[in-house]
């Protein structure tokens, strides 16, 4: 009971003396600021909703009309359509104070009829999609039509500067293709995997199903595509994730790496404040929509709004169906270390820790003598759980009393931080290093990572640190952005980009609180002693025989994965801009050669593309084995093929390829169309051969760029090592390969290749060398075709160049 009474801040008691006030001042104080900084989260949010709801239309241009409007009235001028005289004759008088309020209505009925015209005139303007299938070959010229389109979408979209949802208003709907299309593209794409009878045998199904039952599913799906925002994406997060019964770990989350070509200190503790600091000042330009969003070629905004989930998010177990939770604020994150849970108060006296009092908490928990509680080491083993056994778990175990306590203050933290005990290390003599850091990344031992958590960052005994990422939430892309801006900051964060970072008291200070000092440890001094970090209670002896179990089934699932990440310097994109060709379309024909001398067959093959230029858009598929590319790899194997001919059907393969993904992300794939259709037959209990046939079809080679280069602040040129080496995931097929790459300058890539240990078949090592082996193959296949036909030398004639 003492304790009890001590967590109050304020009671009071009637005695025979009269009234006994008790409070805690300390207490109050802190309620009274968690008050003060949620009303300022309110009034900020307000105010942004009204400036995206404008958008692109300045607010300040309000006032700006209303003086027009009085001018013109007391000039004697009408208004347009007479609205001011209209208006006034409603009002109570014709004092003067009642003719401006007519004047300001009059302006504010104007203002917002500019408004909505320059938001649907960019809206129909961002339909047009023609500008991404423009050739970009040297010497070709862009059509009319794209080139005014340009003009006034750059016009309208630089008009004013944006928020980060400034455009979600302004982006049109994923639109949905015909039946007859989806089977076209989807039966060319089936071609190179299927003989002769079992390719017509899927035509008969296809065609049946276009002129039967898909005419009925389409319908309904019309009818979602005209009412809700994105016809794809609430079925995708709730079917394809949340109802998902197999564990996150290795199956659905992905992680990313730490820039490895650079080690900016190796006190762990410094590391980890720093990183804390960056990833809270990231998510005030998220909470305060000041983060810019992105742009393609400058001035086409892709959607934004997975960054709403970014922190405070978890995602819960159902015994069916999981569901994500997003908290609107959290003042803390949760530390794991040597099996003990600690919450860390990020936010004090008003004011974000700066990163030497974080790294003040960070030594605390280190220094801790502290000893987990029986079953707490490997609880976080439930998160890598069956989904529905984890569920019942939580309902029985976690749902009252202490242990309800600490899980809900793990799921509603900002995020989770895990401090490892071993190193992450890296050495280009020795890749085993690299393949075991990434290992301990993407899945760790099993139970030191929360998988439920929208990310747990992961710091190395020598401050080497990277990510482990729940996938519902968002995609890659996301997850990557916010990375990105991380290291970059980290890097330049020695006081010359101080102010950029977003917090009014890291301008102030600037050198004094950012970077590293000489001896590793955080910049400054600690103001004021910050909050001790508290361990979480826990009573788990009546779920021990659960913890044990869960813990057997992540071990297994840990050890049964293998992955090795290939750091490819031989060369990079600049050769293959040299080739003329799409560097992404480049890759994948590598891989499919690879993966054909490594199988020895053709598979299907799963590309990740976005559709984020469309309202609430994630992913679509494309894929990379199409006939031209099957053609080119059979040529590749025949030694009486020309070098010529390889080249032409290489440069045909590769320009496919970018047509598939240009039309998926346009929102013309093949994949999310079929998997509603075989949504809505499900609800309708309606049984389609064809689509029960292709939704089950494994994909076995699936595939995935990093993408780089989001945030503004990276400068490769200056900083040539400032970049992650990228981030990866488990294989989709138990008998296949999960590969992630990104393509990290002139002359780098980093491939991630995962594969099932339990498979005979597949070998990451054995598919890492077949990789080198086909981009050394094309490499040598265009040295030859360049040195057969040279570039004819430039002369010059009366001063031009010819």
């Amino acid at each position: 009971m003492a304790e009890a009474h001590s967590a109050v801040a304020f009671s009071f008691a009637i005695t025979h003396e009269g009234f006994d006030i008790n409070y805690d001042h300390e207490m109050l104080n802190l309620v009274w600021n968690s008050g003060v900084r949620s009303w300022k989260k309110r009034m900020a949010r307000a105010r942004n909703g009204i400036r995206n709801g404008v958008y692109p239309a300045h607010i300040q241009s309000l006032w700006l009309i209303t003086a027009i409007a009085l001018g013109l009235h007391y000039a004697g001028y009408q208004a347009p359509f007479n609205l001011t005289n209209r208006i006034l004759v409603h009002l109570p008088s014709n004092t003067m104070n009642w003719q401006i309020t007519a004047c300001f209505l009059a302006a504010l009925v104007i203002w917002l009829s500019i408004c909505f015209t320059m938001r649907y005139t960019l809206k129909l303007l961002l339909i047009y999609k023609g500008w991404m299938y423009e050739s970009r070959a040297p010497g070709s010229r862009v059509s009319l039509p794209t080139m005014l389109w340009v003009a006034v979408v750059r016009v309208l979209s630089s008009w004013n500067k944006p928020g980060l949802y400034s455009f979600q208003g302004s982006l049109p709907r994923l639109p949905l293709p015909s039946v007859k299309d989806t089977m076209t593209r989807y039966l060319r794409s089936v071609r190179p995997l299927l003989d002769d009878d079992n390719y017509k045998r899927m035509e008969g199904l296809a065609k049946d199903f276009e002129q039967t039952v898909g005419k009925k599913l389409q319908w309904y799906l019309v009818l979602k595509s005209w009412w809700s925002t994105n016809y794809v994406s609430d079925w995708w997060e709730e079917y394809v994730y949340l109802r998902g019964r197999s564990p996150l770990c290795v199956n659905s989350n992905f992680y990313g790496t730490d820039a490895i070509f650079m080690n900016l200190t190796n006190v762990q503790a410094a590391r980890a404040a720093n990183v804390i600091s960056l990833l809270l000042n990231f998510r005030r330009l998220i909470e305060h929509q000041e983060l810019q969003p992105i742009m393609v070629q400058g001035m086409i905004p892709l959607c934004s709004w997975q960054y709403e989930r970014t922190f405070n998010t978890a995602r819960i177990p159902g015994l069916e169906t999981d569901r994500i939770v997003h908290y609107r604020d959290s003042n803390y994150i949760v530390v794991l270390h040597k099996g003990c849970y600690y919450k860390m108060i990020i936010y004090h006296k008003g004011r974000i820790l700066r990163p030497c009092e974080l790294q003040v908490q960070i030594e605390d928990i280190l220094k801790a003598k502290a000893t987990p509680v029986e079953g707490e080491e490997h609880l976080a083993a439930l998160t890598a759980w069956n989904r529905s056994k984890w569920a019942e778990t939580r309902n029985t175990f976690f749902s009252r009393g202490v242990n309800h306590v600490s899980l809900r203050t793990i799921e509603s933290a900002a995020f989770v931080l895990s401090l490892d005990e071993e190193p992450f290390e890296f050495d280009l003599k020795r890749p085993e290093l690299l393949d075991s850091f990434g290992k301990k990344l993407l899945h760790g031992n099993g139970y030191n990572r929360w998988f439920d958590k929208c990310f747990t960052v992961c710091v190395g005994s020598n401050g080497r640190v990277g990510f482990n990422a729940e996938h519902t939430w968002s995609d890659a892309a996301i997850a990557s952005h916010m990375w990105e801006n991380l290291i970059v900051d980290d890097l330049v964060s020695d006081g010359a980009d101080a102010p950029v970072m977003g917090h009014l008291w890291e301008s102030v200070f600037g050198d004094d609180i950012d970077g590293y000092d000489e001896t590793g440890n955080t910049k400054g001094t600690p103001e004021f002693q910050p909050p001790t970090p508290t361990r979480l209670n826990w009573d788990l002896k009546p779920c021990l025989a659960q913890i044990e179990e869960a813990t057997v089934c992540a071990t297994k699932l840990c050890s049964e994965v293998d992955l090795r990440i290939l750091v490819h310097q031989e060369y990079g994109k600049g050769f293959m801009k040299k080739c003329r060709l799409s560097p992404d379309a480049y890759i994948q024909m590598a891989l499919q050669l690879a993966y054909y001398r490594d199988a020895g067959r053709f598979s299907l093959t799963y590309e990740a593309s976005m559709t984020r230029l469309f309202r609430e858009g994630r992913t679509e598929t494309v894929r990379p084995c199409t006939i031209e590319s099957s053609a080119w790899v059979k040529a590749m194997q025949d030694p009486s093929t020309s070098n010529d001919h390889r080249v032409k059907l290489l440069q045909d393969a590769c320009d496919r390829h970018q047509l598939g993904y240009q039309d998926a992300m346009c929102g013309r794939g093949i994949d999310r169309h079929l998997f509603c259709l075989y949504v809505v037959s499900k609800y309708l209990e309606v049984d389609s051969p064809f689509l029960n046939e292709v939704l089950s079809e494994p994909w076995r080679l699936s595939t995935s760029q990093t993408p780089h280069g989001q945030t503004p602040k990276m400068d490769l040129k200056k900083h040539p090592n400032c970049i992650s080496a990228g981030g990866g995931f488990g294989p989709v097929a138990d008998d296949g390969y999960g590969v992630s790459y990104i393509i990290a300058g002139e002359n780098l890539i980093f491939f991630h290749i995962s594969a099932k240990t339990t498979c005979a078949q597949t070998d990451v090592n054995r598919f890492s060398d077949n990789i080198c082996q086909a981009l050394a193959d094309i490499r040598s296949m265009f040295e030859q075709h360049m040195k057969d036909h040279p570039k004819p030398a430039k002369t010059i004639t009366n001063g031009k160049s010819t």
